[in-house]
């Protein structure tokens, strides 16, 4: 018995019913992977997609599972001569895009019964199991998060169904200054883009944002994190089968540093960007600023004077879910608790410790950490307990007893009481708010006379995602709120930093290049532009005359004109 089978005996959940029921006709139709069976043993392969076909690279990598270093999964290392072909592909779009409110306008609808048929394909059980058990083997997440990052993707399929693609295109036109002229605005493709997207969300980023791009005519390449192109090389090939068309996106399977070899060979119009703000700013200086993001976020939740007479249970249960589902490996994770003194009197924190230690690797509620490595999550914990006055609350340790090969971090959910002052150092506060990404999260208090100390501090954190302000004191949510930036703030007894559905705006703020996802406004903002054609087309009246040039002999003249 190999190690994948073992690990599966041990988790028992809604998504493993599926491992041993038939196959729907459709999932057998697209699909080229079944996560359920792939192992060392018997890989997946992946290819890449360019120009319409789907092809092999003269090598490839392993992917390893995370959950105990086997070989699992055969992805293409594209090299510089593969990637000519992407540049190939590119090339031949030209900046109209591959449909636009004057050309191939037949694609709008197109993409609407597109959507149709994927949501519909996702509401089937066992392709929504398929995709939420891809996501749960490449990054491991409680089958509640694998399940309601499929069930986000095929809402936003249902959002676009029907006309709502064309409705992204709408026009607007306003009266001119005679008859005859109506200046029309329209928004209008940019062509060739990118689509760069991170692990934590392998199939909701992707294909919402590739998504976003293709309704308003662009074509893109996607490249995903090279720990998860599975995902969404199958969730494209279910697209193919209701009908997308198969040359209007690429997908490539190649490391970043590869992938940025891309962008000397051909001009990518627009990159969209999720992840890390350290290779953000790179790719933005790669591009010439052709970019948007959506950043990192060092997230806070500020918790109001009021809250000690909250629920404590839920804030703590509510706290727990932001800071360490996922394993903390969110952009809009709870990194910064900034907690009221009159909650801290109460038995939050025990409780808040409480619900953090029921966390476990069966139903993996907690799991490996990608991106952050023990000595890291050791070096961090060290730093923030040894200053004066701090102390960890919980956690602090290595999870023990499990398989997570040493590359991956594996961390128990964490908590570091920090005092308030040590963020007035100017040398330590780049280090307190740090972002680091996994199930850690540094905590301060604070007291009535010292508001004005906390929204000085929240003003100088230089990212901003999201943002919690938990209280019900309206004088008071109307004063935090007037003084921070957070593009996406939740407000009120139930605010909560995490959480990207499709039904409101997600993304950054505080930035020109800032990125959104999900909505129309959304996709507007990020994948189109605005084109202004001014109509004016009445015939000249048979009395008019051949002015002289252009003359001002007299103020009057002028301002009667």
């Amino acid at each position: 018995m190999c190690i994948r089978d073992r690990y599966q005996r041990r988790v028992h959940g809604i998504i493993e019913s599926f491992m041993e029921k038939p196959k729907s006709e459709a999932l057998k139709a697209f699909s080229k992977v079944d996560p359920f069976k792939i192992c060392e043993k018997a890989p997946g392969k992946l290819c890449n997609l360019v120009d319409g076909k789907w092809k092999d690279t003269k090598d490839y990598k392993w992917v390893i599972d995370p959950m105990n270093g086997e070989k699992f999964i055969q992805m293409p290392n594209t090299n510089q001569e593969e990637l000519k072909d992407f540049a190939d592909s590119l090339r031949k779009i030209p900046k109209t895009g591959l449909h636009n409110p004057f050309k191939n306008v037949q694609r709008y609808v197109m993409y609407g019964e597109v959507c149709r048929k994927a949501s519909e394909l996702l509401f089937q059980e066992d392709i929504s199991a398929h995709f939420a058990k891809l996501i749960q083997r490449c990054v491991p997440k409680s089958d509640p998060q694998a399940f309601g990052e499929v069930k986000i993707v095929r809402a936003y399929l249902a959002n676009f169904s029907g006309d709502n693609v064309r409705f992204l295109a709408e026009s607007h036109s306003t009266p001119g200054d005679h008859d005859g002229q109506h200046p029309t605005g329209y928004r209008w493709p940019l062509g060739a883009v990118a689509v760069i997207s991170p692990f934590n969300f392998p199939l909701e980023i992707p294909s919402m944002q590739m998504l976003g791009a293709l309704f308003m005519g662009n074509k893109v390449v996607v490249k995903p994190n090279s720990k998860t192109t599975v995902i969404m090389e199958e969730f494209i090939r279910m697209l193919h089968y209701c009908g997308m068309p198969l040359s209007d996106c690429d997908l490539i399977h190649v490391a970043g540093d590869g992938f940025e070899k891309l962008y000397s060979m051909v001009p990518i119009r627009m990159t969209q960007f999720t992840g890390s703000s350290d290779i953000a700013e790179r790719l933005a200086k790669l591009t010439n600023g052709r970019v948007r993001l959506e950043d990192a976020g060092f997230d806070w939740k500020l918790m109001g004077p009021d809250t000690h007479l909250m629920n404590i249970d839920y804030l703590a249960w509510q706290s727990d879910q932001d800071a360490y589902a996922l394993s903390g490996q969110k952009c809009s994770a709870q990194s910064f608790m900034v907690v009221h003194k009159n909650l801290a009197k109460t038995d939050f924190y025990e409780k808040l410790k409480v619900q953090a230690a029921k966390r476990n690797l069966a139903d993996l509620s907690i799991g490996p950490v990608l991106s952050v490595k023990n000595k890291e999550f050791e070096a961090h914990r060290d730093f923030c307990c040894g200053l004066e006055g701090a102390r960890c609350l919980f956690g602090g340790k290595p999870l023990t007893g499990h398989t997570i090969p040493p590359c991956y971090g594996s961390w128990e959910p964490s908590a570091y009481l920090v005092p308030l002052k040590h963020f007035a150092n100017p040398e330590l506060f780049p280090k307190l708010i740090m972002e680091v990404f996994g199930p850690v999260q540094v905590v301060t208090e604070y007291d009535d006379s010292e508001i004005d100390v906390v929204f000085d501090i929240l003003e100088r954190i230089p990212a901003h995602l999201t943002a919690a302000i938990v209280s019900n004191d309206a004088a008071f949510r109307h004063k935090a709120l007037g003084l921070t930036v957070n593009g996406t703030t939740y407000a009120g007894y139930r605010a909560r930093t995490t959480g990207a559905p499709q039904n409101h705006w997600f993304g950054p703020a505080g930035d020109i290049r800032a990125a959104g996802i999900g909505t129309p406004e959304s996709i507007k903002l990020v994948w189109s532009v605005h084109r202004e054609v001014v109509y004016d087309d009445q015939p000249i009246a048979p009395t008019w005359q051949v002015p002289k040039p252009t003359q001002i002999t007299k103020l009057k003249d002028y301002i009667q004109m």
